[in-house]
């Protein structure tokens, strides 16, 4: 069965990111696959986004996602770590770009509202909602950074549900009150 949509989500990091595959079927969301690539062993930056690219390029040769959704940088003190984590996002979006993939960028709070409905959930709360919402089985294998990674999958996949759904519902709405609106 042909999925209507594979999205590849990206939870990017220096010393772990996290990845996941989601398949989208008429509205039906399965997670094809997920996981973490492990950079803290590393010790030289350029390596890690290297192994970054590397691996992003992997899975979208074996994969072919129709899209990528990446989580934006947030905006903190470390301007360093900052610059760090900028570039570990531009080698996975440069990996997509270069197959001709579509790349959105999400900020964190938008991820964590359309998954908890709270822009200010923790990590533990969006994975405990992640795991809950599509039925996963944990191993110990199991990082935060991958359940991030779904997470941004599915915040890809709610905001083009909603964009559609929504004008489909106004559409159908405004039909049926023709005359409760006003210049009809």
């Amino acid at each position: 069965m042909k999925s209507d949509k594979i999205i590849l989500g990206i939870d990017p990091g220096t010393k772990i990111t996290g990845y996941a595959l989601i398949s989208v079927r008429s509205n039906k969301v399965d997670i094809i696959q997920y996981g973490v690539i492990k950079l803290d062993k590393y010790k030289d930056h350029h390596l890690r986004l290297k192994k970054i690219q590397d691996r992003i390029k992997e899975i979208v040769t074996e994969y072919m996602p129709d899209e990528m959704a990446i989580e934006a940088q947030f905006y903190g003190k470390n301007v360093q770590a900052m610059l760090k984590l900028g570039r570990a996002q531009g080698v996975a979006i440069a990996a997509c770009l270069e197959k001709d993939i579509p790349v959105v960028e999400y900020a964190p709070k938008k991820v964590k509202q359309s998954i908890t409905g709270n822009g200010n959930a923790s990590k533990e709360q969006v994975a405990e909602m992640i795991i809950r919402e599509m039925k996963i089985q944990t191993k110990e294998d199991f990082y935060l950074d991958s359940t991030d990674a779904i997470a941004v999958a599915m915040c890809h996949h709610y905001q083009k549900g909603i964009n559609q759904r929504s004008s489909k519902s106004w559409a159908k709405f405004a039909e049926e009150n023709k005359d409760r609106i006003k210049g009809s």
